[in-house]
């Protein structure tokens, strides 16, 4: 189920709300996780087995990590940070992240390990595996269990509190509003939250205007945008204007696209009483590779920051900064994996690590931060570009060819003159400019929310009708994010 269709917006939300609003507060908490379970499973039931083990095992993990000899009827301590773990404790988290990159590995990356090793044995002269077994991707897999453990990570660093409730930790993992595509909560940002919070009009009255925003960036300018980069990326031959046109066209479609499903979410959680944290800020005005990943997505950013790139630091902090670039490689190349089980995703993780580490060692004195900003947004967008073409393409070979034709190196055929008439019109090409304009000169959507008049209301029911209207006539509807 996707927040932009008519099941969701005029069937399941309001039927939610309704049912939330009318439930006693001690008993909410285990309506959001039926909710939330019925959400999940609408497309495959099946699927809600697979974050039921993963919940059971990391609650059973929590309680054991905190575990000190109390009985039940007292109270769970926090654990000291610093203090050394036992060997029990260490166990618990061993499981719970062991189970947890399992789950992940087997469901996620099973069919990308047995293509590969079939052909590295064709190339070896080998007869393949003859594996005939296909695994779906459930979906919101790579979001949940990073949100699960978390809670895990974090009780054992002693930076939170172990829940004894079990519906309250269930809660927390399969909270609908970010359950498939983030933003990636982590348990410290919700945690008093889950026990405790407020519904006032004012937080219901924003969460509404954060769904509308949503609706209209996914409707009115992700998808369009994503019809001419869908159309460029597929053609067999485009020239290099319409090449750069389509990757642009791709660059705001997975900007709107995503920043438009967070908007939802972090709206949803506000009709539902909870905060959650901003999860993008202008990237496209970003002067370097550096400042656009402290803008983009940034709860994951911050998960993969706090989880894996500050442990391999501490961990090669003698070398200093070749300990800290070499913490980025990794890092970068893992969430190249994590977005897509294809070596695609690698490069384009590869890529930024490369990037990243550049900018690591030229440090403040660097040519590249010597230039104005306005040049360094554009560089540093026109670097992203690059990126994206690897992230968007089906995979390497498809991507070479693609930048080929950016860049005049590909031989054009005379067909290519047919996709012009579909990429350039009006709709199109004033959709783009629309984009462009929201994407460099208007604020973000947790700002603009922060207060809002009549003025901004009025803007706010016409984009949300815009929106319902124009999704009457579209065909081309996808959340960019789902598949990961």
């Amino acid at each position: 189920m996707v927040f932009s269709s008519y099941i969701f917006l005029f069937y399941f939300l309001p039927a939610a709300l309704a049912l939330y609003y009318l439930m006693p507060i001690r008993l909410k908490n285990g309506l959001l996780t039926i909710v939330s379970y019925v959400f999940y499973g609408w497309a495959n039931p099946l699927f809600m087995f697979i974050m039921l083990a993963t919940t059971l095992i990391d609650y059973i993990a929590g309680l054991a990590i905190a575990w000190d000899g109390w009985k039940w009827s007292q109270p769970i301590k926090m654990l000291e940070p610093g203090v050394r773990s036992t060997r029990f404790q260490k166990m618990a988290l061993i499981c719970s992240l062991s189970s947890n990159l399992g789950l992940l590995g087997f469901f996620k990356y099973f069919n990308f390990a047995v293509d590969n090793i079939d052909a590295l044995a064709q190339w070896l002269g080998f007869p393949a595996l003859g594996v005939v077994l296909r695994v779906t991707l459930p979906l919101g897999i790579s979001f949940y269990t990073f949100q699960s453990m978390s809670y895990t990570i974090d009780v054992y660093r002693g930076q939170a509190k172990a829940l004894r409730n079990f519906t309250d930790f269930a809660c927390f993992v399969s909270m609908f509003p970010q359950l498939v595509a983030g933003p990636i909560i982590r348990f410290t940002e919700v945690a008093d939250q889950i026990g405790q919070r407020t519904h006032t009009l004012e937080k219901f009255a924003r969460g509404a205007a954060f769904v509308s925003l949503g609706l209209a960036k996914k409707i009115l300018l992700a998808n369009p945008c994503g019809k001419v980069a869908e159309v460029a990326f597929n053609s067999g031959s485009i020239s290099t204007l319409d090449a750069w046109y389509g990757v642009v066209s791709y660059a705001f479609q997975i900007y709107f696209d995503f920043s438009g499903y967070s908007d939802i979410a972090i709206g949803l959680g506000l009709m539902l009483g909870f905060v959650f944290p901003k999860n993008f800020d202008s990237p496209y005005i970003s002067g370097s590779i550096t400042e656009f990943w402290r803008r983009w997505h940034i709860s994951f950013s911050r998960w993969i920051l706090d989880y894996i790139f500050m442990p391999l630091q501490m961990r090669w902090r003698a070398r200093r900064s070749a300990g800290t670039v070499l913490a980025l490689a990794l890092t970068f190349l893992l969430s190249g994996l994590w977005h897509g089980a294809a070596w695609n995703f690698v490069v384009w993780g590869g890529l930024h690590g490369l990037l990243l580490g550049l900018e690591v060692i030229s440090g403040k004195t660097g040519f590249y931060q010597r230039l104005p900003r306005p040049v360094r947004i554009g560089l540093t967008f026109f670097i992203i570009l690059i990126t994206w073409v690897f992230f968007r393409a089906p995979d390497i070979s498809s991507a070479f060819v693609y930048l080929g034709r950016m860049f005049a190196l590909v031989p054009v055929t005379e067909n290519a003159a047919l996709i012009k008439g579909i990429i350039y019109q009006p709709y199109y090409l004033g959709i783009f400019f629309v984009s462009a304009f929201v994407t460099w000169f208007m604020p973000q959507t947790w700002d603009w929310t922060r207060v809002i008049n009549w003025k901004k209301l009025l803007i706010i029911i016409l984009l949300f009708f815009a929106a319902i209207a124009v999704l009457t006539t579209q065909a081309y509807n996808p959340f960019i994010y789902f598949i990961f």
